[in-house]
């Protein structure tokens, strides 16, 4: 049997997924972004009047997109320390993996958790990360 979990503290998913589901005592989240769960804001980014990116902040989204992550973690009744697999989508591998790992090692010092980092040509919004993450729960 399993759980499905959404939560107003994260980022709203885009379309018809859960933020997590439960499958015995593991936990699958969803790939979940930066985006500000109470406005929809993508921290740093700055748009042209066409859309396009004229500027964004891969520190302020890696920040954010880990807050994401927590709110739906303990929405599900897990925790940080429970992650144990995660999948990161950088748009700009090049430019955004050091400062990307830099903030990643502070969050992850001590859940040595498995990762996967890949580029990807680009995410549903303009985002310039997603991560999606595996953790047990009791």
């Amino acid at each position: 049997m399993s759980e499905i979990i959404n939560t107003t503290n994260a980022s709203t998913p885009l379309g018809a997924y859960p933020h997590a589901r439960k499958a015995g005592s593991l936990l699958f989240l969803s790939g979940i972004g930066p985006r500000n769960p109470k406005d929809n804001s993508i921290p740093g980014l700055e748009q042209d009047k066409d859309g396009n990116i004229i500027k964004y902040d891969i520190e302020a989204e890696c920040h954010s997109v880990f807050a994401n992550i927590k709110a739906v973690l303990e929405a599900s009744g897990s925790s940080w320390e429970k992650i144990i697999d995660v999948t990161v989508f950088l748009t700009n591998m090049k430019k955004d993996f050091p400062v990307y790992n830099k903030i990643y090692a502070e969050y992850f010092t001590s859940v040595q958790a498995c990762r996967t980092t890949v580029e990807v040509k680009s995410l549903p919004t303009p985002i310039a990360i997603e991560i999606k993450v595996i953790a047990t729960i009791d």
